[in-house]
């Protein structure tokens, strides 16, 4: 069992056990902390009548026990979340849930826990592997338990906390909530969170762990769903050739510096520097596949205006984070300038960055992807702190 903290404590005589905060109980006769349903209680009137009936044995005890509480239940101090120079103030609010040392590891876990899916296979690093971005490069749609497909690919995950929509739809308006989404779609993890809570609690560490990390053993929804968000917080993709260019530390070569000009004049209005994203929703021209039949936005918000709108993504690490596209259509960015170039669909709804055909030579094309090469960001994907070791 967890060591206590060591403020805040009293003591009630139950048979054999001493009572302390957040629902520990020392065992007289055991010399150990022990669960509350391991006890049976008998709840004690006043401290001092107690008192006396602990024996000086059991009082050395505790208090060694409670010195070795103090130590490991000491925290560190908060992360401090560092923005990018140049880079804009991030969308979420770190004041509802600030970043704790201890919450990111426990999120680092969780986000790697297959106990999150129903019959415990996957998780959530299942389609978001590091060395990928975060992506799934396995697959053009996502796989859920049970070989089942869902509807769209996986998208990369980084520089979430500059995002006020999640999922290619925008279905989700807070990184807080997001995680609920997959672990509850039938087709990807299939589980619901009241069997998600009840499953960790059942385990012999999850409790321990959520003490060390909240100061409570009591598992919630919201302690899972804010340990997620601070994990993924720290995924900040910010150190590509690209930030060393602007940075003034590294040169584009003449190539990448003519991949970069077109880049500004023909996608930066949707891919907006240096995020690469704008945060917005665009038809992006492609033809619809009628084995999928997925509208976009319009599914979220009923409006006609939306039809075929999808978010759009950012460009950093687009390099690893193939196929492209919210149904994965594209093995290569070949293929995506090609369609850019050649194949945009006219319809109402087309993004009007879109409306004028794009005029690129094979050179163009060939100048614009080693720019966005240099967009690949090795310290993030290689990063030692995402990593899980199961200890």
């Amino acid at each position: 069992m967890p060591s206590p903290p060591g403020e805040g404590i009293f003591f009630a005589q139950v048979y054999n056990c001493h009572r302390l905060m957040n629902g520990y109980y020392f065992s007289s006769k055991k010399y150990r902390f022990l669960p509350k349903k391991e006890c049976r209680l008998s709840e004690g009137k006043t401290l001092l009548s107690r008192l006396r009936m602990v024996s000086m044995k059991t009082w050395i005890i505790i208090g060694v026990v409670m010195a070795l509480g103090l130590l490991s239940f000491s925290r560190k101090p908060a992360d401090r979340f560092v923005v990018p120079a140049g880079w804009p103030k991030p969308a979420y609010n770190f004041k509802k849930n600030p970043l704790d040392p201890q919450k990111v590891e426990m999120g680092k876990r969780l986000f790697n826990e297959t106990l999150l899916s129903r019959d415990n296979t996957i998780s959530c690093n299942s389609c978001h592997a590091q060395y990928t971005a975060f992506a799934h490069t396995d697959h053009s749609l996502s796989h859920g338990i049970e070989g089942k497909i869902g509807p769209r690919n996986s998208p990369a995950l980084m520089n979430l906390a500059w995002s006020n929509s999640f999922m290619w739809d925008g279905s989700v308006t807070q990184l807080d909530l997001q995680a609920q989404k997959p672990i509850t779609n039938p087709l990807e993890m299939d589980e619901t969170m009241e069997h998600v809570v009840a499953k960790l609690k059942a385990t012999s560490n999850y409790p321990d762990l959520f003490f060390r990390a909240f100061g409570d053993s009591l598992i919630t929804v919201d302690m899972i769903m804010q340990s997620l968000s601070q994990f993924m917080l720290t995924l900040v993709s910010a150190n590509a050739r690209y930030d060393r260019v602007m940075n003034g530390a590294d040169t584009f070569t003449k190539r990448e510096a003519n991949g970069y000009a077109l880049f500004k004049q023909d996608c930066a209005a949707c891919h907006k520097e240096p995020l690469f994203t704008n945060g917005q929703f665009e038809n992006n021209g492609l033809a619809v596949d009628e084995s999928l039949a997925d509208g976009g936005r319009v599914k979220i918000t009923h409006n006609a205006g939306d039809s075929l709108k999808f978010k759009v993504p950012t460009l950093r690490n687009i390099e690893v984070t193939y196929p492209y596209m919210h149904d994965g259509r594209f093995r290569n960015l070949q293929m995506v300038l090609f369609q850019y170039s050649e194949h945009v669909q006219q319809s109402s709804t087309l993004s009007v960055h879109l409306q004028k055909k794009l005029m690129l030579t094979e050179q163009n094309k060939g100048d614009i992807i080693l720019f966005l090469k240099t967009l690949t960001d090795e310290e993030f994907l290689k990063n030692k702190k995402f990593e899980f070791v199961n200890n």
